[in-house]
Parts: structure tokens; C-alpha cells; sequence
């Protein structure tokens, strides 16, 4: 036996009977049939794919909360991604699930995401006539985006989880159902953690009870909520009551002390004007955009592919592009 096929029998030993395996048996699993690697898995073949991808490496210029943030120190969508791989490569381990899957969904789940966040998202979503939402956007990239316009390729297992990680969903695999549970676990923890950091929040003021429950500093918290779904695993991802309890008055707290929050978002209104005037060119303009949008448009429409092109900017570069476009310059004899 090859290594992959080592592998392949590890999993029928050691994983549990609710893990997604990596040979199912069925040869449907990728759009387009590829032959076999002697060495991976089609799990870690994707894990691999999104890792070396050119939306993976822009995710470090893109925000998670704090706009552009002077400090080397803050989440970007990059560093949030990776948290969110450990901590579900952490639950997928403790309840023996297939921890390659749960990996290469963590990695690919915010692939789509705008510039200037969540911001970004609801500005696209409120210029687009099909609305826009960075999970399905993130399954366009690996289906018609990367590779100049020829997809990833990845396994529908990988795919369902990219697609179901937003709450409201459900996955197919248990692996995409513990990506949606770390991306919660990781966003509300580390948000807390930047906006102490930028002075915004103080330790003392989170919620008493939330704190009692699940611990008085990150690391204490993020272990409680993990130990919860293991501990309270049936065949289903989920927390015990009293945590679930807990890690709702959190989140509550976080959307009305922060993510609402003034001196946060002072800067945000401009982000957005910035998308709007974009969005506004591109569709006038639709042939100033780089060939491989310009062939979206003709296949898929030009309000699609200006999307596709504005949600891969990163924050940088949607800034120049909009000074470029419509800050005059000096005039210098």
C-alpha cells in the first residue's frame, strides 16, 4: 500500500462512526475526476489547494473588525482564519472526527470575504440585485475564480462546509457543523481580545455571569466552550445549556458594546462610499477590470463579476483603487 491508502485504513481503525472518511467509496466527490496522489488524501489535497491559493494570502489585508489597523497586533481575516482551523482541528481530534476535512473547510471558509469586512459584505449586499453573501462567495472562488477562472477543484464534502459554515445552515458532515461552531467560538474570543487591546473594552466589563461560566481570559474561555461540545457530543455539535447561555450573553454583549460600537466605527461609513463608488465604475466601466472578471462578465453578467472582483480586493487595494479612480492629482509642469 501507498501512504494515502496507510491513511485511508488508519481512519477505518481510529476514527469514530459520525467522521466523514476519506475514501467513501464514491468517485462523484470533485466536479471533474482527478487520479489519486500516492501521498494525500482528497481532503488533504484541498487543505493544500486553499493554502497555496492567491484569496488565501489576500485574506492578511482584509479586516475582521478593526478598519485597517496600525498595529501588527489586530486579527485580519487571515490570523482569524487560522484560529478558527485550530480550535475546529481541536474539537474534530477530541471527538475522533476526520480532523483533514475539518481543516480544509476552516481554511476555505472566509476565502470570499469582502475588504473592510463585514462592512463590505452588506454594502455589496445592498448594490447587488441577487444580494451578496461571503460564504456563497467564498464557493465561487474555489468553483470559477482561482486558478484564472478554472476552480479548485475541491471535494463537495469541502465545499457543503465552505457553503453551510454561516449560522441558519447545516453541512453534510459533522466536520462542516464544528467549522461552524469554531468560527463562532474563535470571532467572539478574539474580538474581545483586540478591542481591550484597542481601549474599547475593559476585562471588567464583559458580563459577569458569561465570565463566571466560561472563564476570566481567552484562552479559559476557548477551552470551556471546546470542552462543552465534546463533552456534549450525541451526533450532534452543540454546548451544554448553561454554556450555550454563556456564550450567547457574550456575543450579545460584543454587538451592542463593540461591533455597534461609535469609536469603532467612526471610519466605516467611508469603507463603505468606497465599495458604492467601485461598484458604481465597475458597472459603467466593466472593461477596466482585469481579464479574468471581464470573462466572468461575459459568462456569468457584469453585476456578477463586479462583485467577484470588488469582494477580492483587499482593504489596501481597494483604497488606491478608488483614489486612483477618483482623487484628482496634481498637476506638475
Amino acid at each position: 500500500m501507498n501512504i494515502r491508502e496507510h491513511t485511508i485504513e488508519n481512519e477505518k481503525i481510529l476514527l469514530s462512526e459520525y467522521a466523514c472518511k476519506s475514501d467513501c467509496g464514491d468517485e462523484s466527490r470533485r466536479s471533474v475526476q482527478e487520479e489519486s496522489c500516492d501521498i494525500r488524501t482528497d481532503f488533504q489535497r484541498d487543505r493544500d489547494r486553499i493554502i497555496h491559493c492567491s484569496s488565501f494570502r489576500r485574506l492578511k489585508h482584509k479586516t475582521q473588525v478593526f478598519l485597517l489597523p496600525k498595529s501588527d497586533h489586530y486579527r485580519t481575516r487571515l490570523t482569524h482564519t487560522l484560529e478558527v482551523a485550530q480550535i475546529a482541528r481541536t474539537i474534530s481530534r477530541g471527538l475522533r472526527l476526520n480532523e483533514d476535512l475539518t481543516e480544509a473547510i476552516a481554511l476555505g471558509h472566509d476565502l470570499g470575504h469582502t475588504p473592510f469586512g463585514h462592512d463590505g459584505e452588506r454594502a455589496l449586499n445592498a448594490l447587488f440585485s441577487e444580494g451578496f453573501r461571503h460564504n456563497e462567495q467564498s464557493v465561487r472562488v474555489v468553483e470559477f475564480i482561482e486558478r484564472d477562472g478554472m476552480g479548485l477543484n475541491l471535494t463537495r464534502e469541502v465545499r457543503d462546509g465552505i457553503m453551510n459554515h454561516s449560522s441558519g445552515t447545516k453541512a453534510i458532515t459533522l466536520e462542516g457543523d464544528v467549522v461552524r461552531m469554531a468560527d463562532k467560538i474563535a470571532y467572539i474570543n478574539h474580538d474581545i481580545e483586540d478591542a481591550i487591546r484597542g481601549g474599547v473594552l475593559t476585562n471588567e466589563e464583559l458580563p459577569a455571569n458569561a465570565v463566571k461560566i466560561l472563564g476570566n481570559d481567552k484562552s479559559k474561555r476557548i477551552t470551556s466552550l471546546i470542552v462543552s461540545v465534546i463533552q456534549n457530543f450525541d451526533g450532534v455539535i452543540r454546548y451544554s445549556e448553561s454554556v450555550r447561555d454563556a456564550h450567547d450573553e457574550l456575543r450579545a454583549f460584543m454587538f451592542e458594546n463593540i461591533y455597534n460600537n461609535s469609536k469603532i466605527n467612526t471610519e466605516k461609513e467611508k469603507a463603505v462610499r468606497v465599495v458604492e463608488f467601485l461598484y458604481e465604475y465597475y458597472n459603467k466601466e466593466y472593461n477596466q477590470m482585469p481579464r479574468l472578471y471581464r470573462e466572468l462578465a461575459d459568462k456569468f453578467g457584469v453585476e456578477r463579476a463586479v462583485c467577484d472582483y470588488i469582494s477580492g480586493m483587499t482593504d489596501d487595494f481597494a483604497v488606491d483603487r478608488f483614489i486612483e479612480l477618483f482623487v484628482p492629482k496634481a498637476w506638475r509642469i
